[in-house]
């Protein structure tokens, strides 16, 4: 099937698609289709950042800073630091420093500060070991404790069953 007209662009399409509808003319009208979609693929307002999500995409469409961080755990990152600033330069140095890229709150980590001095000195095998020995409460917590009883009870039998078998 060849259509009449040839398409210069995308804005004889809509007229083209109204014509074949009034007219019935379903060929056409499926082939202006097929050639909308891929055409509307190609064009750059079309195209998505796949790997970013929406706050992601929206943060770049309008151009905004990243979020402030409120809060920082020294167990897992650097903390922000402008004391240096304030001893050299004065109170306007840092107030501008804090302006650019403000302090956040910080934190020594999960653990209490007795702890997290101790882990600061071990080897990195024995805090990875630590923090596999810590069970979460909420772990803990979310396993019922009619279920634990229930769960023992099917333990101690089968461990019954397995010593009546070998007596």
């Amino acid at each position: 099937m060849q259509i009449e007209f040839p398409l210069v662009n995308e804005l004889q399409l809509g007229n083209r698609l109204n014509d074949a509808i009034e007219h019935d003319r379903r060929g056409e009208f499926a082939l202006l289709l097929s050639m909308l979609s891929i055409d509307a693929r190609d064009m750059s307002q079309f195209q998505l950042d796949k790997e970013l999500n929406l706050d992601e995409k929206l943060y770049k469409a309008f151009e905004l800073p990243q979020k402030q961080q409120l809060v920082c755990d020294l167990s897992q990152q650097q903390a922000v630091n402008h004391a240096d600033d304030f001893h050299i330069s004065g109170a306007s140095q840092f107030h501008l420093k804090q302006a650019l890229q403000p302090e956040a709150l910080v934190t020594r980590g999960k653990y209490e500060d007795d702890m997290q001095i101790v882990l600061a000195n071990c080897d990195e095998l024995t805090k990875l070991k630590h923090q596999q020995q810590t069970p979460e409460i909420s772990e803990l917590n979310q396993i019922h404790f009619l279920d634990q009883l229930a769960t023992q009870r099917k333990i101690s039998e089968t461990l019954a069953n397995q010593l009546y078998a070998v007596a």
